[in-house]
């Protein structure tokens, strides 16, 4: 007996098989049990996800002599020679090769005699979009006023296309991308029915290379079980049979990206290519890892969004931290643009090649995300090199004092908990200050914070503008939101505006360095 593709095999025979589709499941056997069928119906949707099934199912429905609860029995005369393609009663038709005039006039010529069994003659056509422009001017009346025993179905993958006048005449239904998990669980139930032994880590995977189409995850486990009969399908088998990237792989070339190693990039490159894997996958895949990363850092429950193991889970916050948000979004934002571009080039290996240097050099970019980062780095290269004091305020911003500047700094002594919230502010100010973003980052580059009393801190400005700015209340309360979420501190923020001649390298100590420097000059705050 000639093998049975999987797909077509366990195509679903009743509603109650359908998977990922329950808005369109739900409304269309409520019809049926009510006896308020359509006329037309539009089904539009990606490919795979059921569309043409549905309409099957529901030809066999509105016809069967027993129906249960809306699907069809499966068991009646009428439901046999449907299922067998022996009924005239149900016409399928594939517009992408009967798109023409004549086409559409010889169903309107069908439509006039009634069913020799059953209750509706029902017309399915498949890929309606690629009727001509003179078929849907033919089919526009049929559509409109059609005999009480006709219903349509048509199926599109390109709904745009579809004419105004064709699609007010419709019930529309949208057919949604399955769900990995159902797509996961669905293949596991097929295994099992087929006595395939696979791990749920290959399944899973399989699920997230069909992209939302349940035809594509059977077909795909076709295609992997066949490469390897009789034996247990791995996780690795999948990934060598699909030309796909372990993630580990992915951690480590993101990792040589935020680190500006492009050599290694290349050679990471080099050697999947070796193996033999695919890089059109590999870029697509790379994508959906970043896209992965930047949610990580965005949500609040990445577990809940990000379908991963708890242990990629764990590397996948850590790599996160490797990269600001802005960035993972210039990193996406290249290989988007490298996905359309490398499924039709020749030199595929060099797009990549030139995709990572252009991650690892943003200098040779003039966007503004590119500048953006060059920004960014700049930045972290003056947290770690330079005192959080003086990369605040530079010498050249700080009113000219001649005669003050020779002086020693002024020593002041602080309560312990006050200093110790200081401390911890000024250390963090310019993580805080590019974090919040917005008119924070650009007004408070220039800024030093200094103690103003018990839980309170003053953000002192250099610039006038940028003090107007700074002062207003939502700007104060965003910062206080921010410190208490990050830090778990309730610090209540002000503003002040730098005074002519006044210095910034004002030192403060605890009671305890009293004792230790006593010879030194103190100046107590009350």
């Amino acid at each position: 007996m000639a093998y049975t593709a999987l797909y077509r095999k366990w195509r679903p025979a009743v509603f109650e098989d359908v998977k990922g589709q329950d808005h369109i499941v739900r409304t269309l056997k409520n019809q049926i049990l009510s006896q308020r069928i359509g006329h037309a119906y539009l089904f539009c949707g990606t490919r795979g996800t059921g569309k043409t099934t549905i309409a099957k199912i529901l030809a066999r429905a509105v016809n069967c002599e027993n129906p249960v609860d809306g699907s069809p029995c499966g068991q009646c005369r009428t439901c046999r020679n449907i299922a067998a393609g022996a009924s005239l009663n149900v016409v399928e038709i594939d517009a992408a090769s009967n798109n023409g005039v004549d086409n559409i006039r010889e169903i309107r010529e069908q439509v006039q005699y009634p069913p020799t069994e059953g209750r509706y003659r029902v017309y399915i056509i498949d890929e309606v979009h690629m009727l001509s422009a003179g078929a849907f001017n033919a089919l526009l009346k049929t559509l409109e006023e059609p005999p009480s025993y006709v219903i349509f179905i048509l199926a599109t993958t390109e709904v745009q296309k579809i004419p105004v006048t064709v699609l007010s005449r419709c019930q529309r239904y949208d057919f949604k991308r399955i769900a990995i998990q159902t797509l996961t669980d669905r293949l596991r139930e097929l295994s099992l029915a087929e006595n395939i032994s696979v791990e749920d880590k290959a399944l899973t995977y399989i699920a997230k290379a069909a992209d939302g189409s349940m035809r594509d995850a059977l077909s795909l486990l076709d295609q992997c079980v066949a490469f390897h009969f009789g034996e247990r399908l791995t996780y690795d088998h999948v990934l060598d049979i699909l030309g796909a990237v372990d993630t580990s792989v992915f951690s480590r070339m993101f990792r040589a990206v935020t680190e500006n190693r492009t050599t290694d990039c290349i050679r990471q490159l080099e050697e999947l290519i070796l193996q033999g894997r695919e890089l059109t996958q590999f870029v697509l895949d790379f994508t959906w890892y970043m896209r992965n990363l930047l949610l990580t850092q965005s949500a609040d429950d990445p577990e809940g969004i990000v379908d991963m193991s708890s242990d990629n889970l764990k590397l996948l916050e850590e790599d996160a931290k490797k990269a600001s948000g802005e960035t993972l979004m210039r990193y996406i934002r290249v290989f988007s643009e490298l996905s359309n571009q490398i499924r039709y080039a020749a030199q595929k290996r060099v797009l990549v090649e030139l995709a990572f240097i252009k991650l690892t050099r943003p200098q040779m970019e003039e966007n503004y995300d590119s500048i953006l980062e060059r920004l960014n780095k700049i930045e972290e290269t003056l947290e770690e090199g330079i005192p959080a004091v003086q990369a605040a305020v530079p010498q050249a911003a700080a009113p000219a004092a001649p005669a003050a500047e020779s002086a020693p700094p002024k020593q002041v002594t602080l309560p312990k908990a006050q200093l110790e919230d200081l401390q911890m502010i000024r250390g963090e100010w310019g993580r805080i200050v590019r974090s919040l973003g917005g008119v924070i980052r650009s007004g408070f580059r220039d800024t030093v914070v200094e103690p103003a009393g018990d839980s309170c801190l003053c953000v002192v400005f250099s610039s006038r503008d940028s003090f107007d700015i700074g002062r207003r209340p939502t700007v104060m309360g965003q910062l206080e939101d921010y410190v208490k979420n990050t830090y778990g501190k309730d610090i209540y923020f002000k503003a002040r505006l730098l005074g002519s001649g006044e210095r910034t390298d004002t030192v403060y100590v605890t009671d305890e360095d009293l004792k230790n420097h006593i010879h030194m000059d103190i100046t107590i705050e009350e």
